[in-house]
C-alpha cells in the first residue's frame, strides 16, 4: 500500500469520486463520507473506524509518520497526492494535509433503549448544530443521541468537523419516526423535557436527576405539534428583553449542564 505515483489531477478518477462526497446525494449512492483533518483521522484510528481510502501529502506524511504508520495497517488504499489535488478534495479552506474516505453508517453505536440522559433532534437543518450538540452531548455525559431522517446529515463534513470527533463516541441513531422512541421512553417513566418560551417553569427549577430526554426542534419552526404534545415537561429558558430566541445548540447545552450540575450534587 502507499506505493502507486503520487496524484496530481484533479481529473483522476479517485479524486473525483471524493469530490463528489461533499453532496448529500453521493454521500448516500457511494454509501461513503469524507473525513478531513489530522484530528478525526486520528479519533477514528483510535476507535478502529474502517478506512477505505486516505489521501495525504508528502508534508503530512512527515509530520505524522507514526499515525500514517498505523494507518497504513489498517486502511485498503493508500495515496499520496499534490497539496493543489489535497486542497481540492477539501471541503476546507485550509486543509492540514490529509483527508479518508470511509463507510457510512446509519448509528455509531447503539444507544440504550432507556436512557438515563438522551436528546432528541427534531428537523435540525444545520450541520453545525447537529455536530455541536452531539459533541456538547458527549462532555455533558450524554448517554444517547436520536436524530430524525429529515434532520441534516449526520455524516456532513460540518457535522463531522462541529463534533469535535465526538461522532466516533457518542451512542447515535438516526430514526424514521421520533414518536415511537418517545412513546417508549413515557411507558418507562422517563421524563420528556421540551423548551418553550410559554412554559412557566424554569428549566433549573425541574428535577433532572432522574432519567430524563431533552426534545431540541428546528432552528425556525421549533418542535412539530406532536412532538412537543409528547414532553412530560415544559421549560422556559429566560431571555433578556428583546432577544427573541437561542441557537439550538447553545439551549442544549445549557439544559445539559443543568443535568450535569444536579446529578454531581
Amino acid at each position: 500500500m502507499g506505493m502507486d505515483p503520487p496524484i496530481t489531477s484533479l481529473k483522476n478518477p479517485l479524486v473525483k469520486q471524493i469530490r463528489k462526497l461533499h453532496q448529500t446525494k453521493e454521500r448516500q449512492q457511494q454509501g461513503q463520507f469524507l473525513l478531513e483533518g489530522t484530528h478525526l483521522i486520528q479519533e477514528a484510528a483510535a476507535v478502529g473506524y474502517p478506512l477505505t481510502c486516505l489521501c495525504y501529502t508528502s508534508d503530512w506524511q512527515v509530520r505524522y509518520g507514526t499515525l500514517w504508520g498505523q494507518l497504513n495497517q489498517q486502511t485498503t488504499e493508500m495515496r499520496l497526492v499534490s497539496p493543489a489535488v489535497l486542497k481540492g478534495m477539501s471541503t476546507t479552506v485550509h486543509p492540514d494535509g490529509v483527508v479518508a474516505i470511509a463507510p457510512r453508517r446509519e448509528s455509531v453505536a447503539i444507544p440504550t433503549a432507556e436512557p438515563s440522559l438522551g436528546v432528541v433532534l427534531e428537523r435540525l437543518q444545520d450541520p453545525g448544530n447537529v455536530g455541536t450538540i452531539m459533541r456538547t452531548a458527549a462532555a455533558a455525559g450524554s448517554d444517547g443521541l436520536w436524530v430524525s431522517r429529515d434532520s441534516a446529515d449526520i455524516d456532513h463534513p460540518k457535522t463531522l468537523r462541529a463534533s469535535a470527533g465526538q461522532w466516533f463516541r457518542m451512542p447515535l441513531a438516526v430514526l424514521e419516526a421520533l414518536p415511537p422512541a418517545v412513546a417508549h421512553w413515557q411507558q418507562k417513566s422517563i421524563q420528556i423535557v421540551a423548551t418553550t418560551p410559554t412554559a412557566d417553569l424554569d428549566y433549573w427549577d425541574l428535577d433532572l436527576r432522574v432519567p430524563t430526554v431533552f426534545l431540541l426542534g428546528n432552528e425556525g419552526a421549533g418542535l412539530s405539534a406532536e412532538l412537543l404534545g409528547m414532553a412530560t415537561h415544559r421549560v422556559k429558558i429566560s431571555l433578556a428583553a428583546g432577544v427573541e430566541s437561542l441557537n439550538v445548540a447553545i439551549a442544549a447545552a445549557l439544559l445539559l449542564y443543568e443535568a450535569r450540575r444536579q446529578r454531581s450534587q
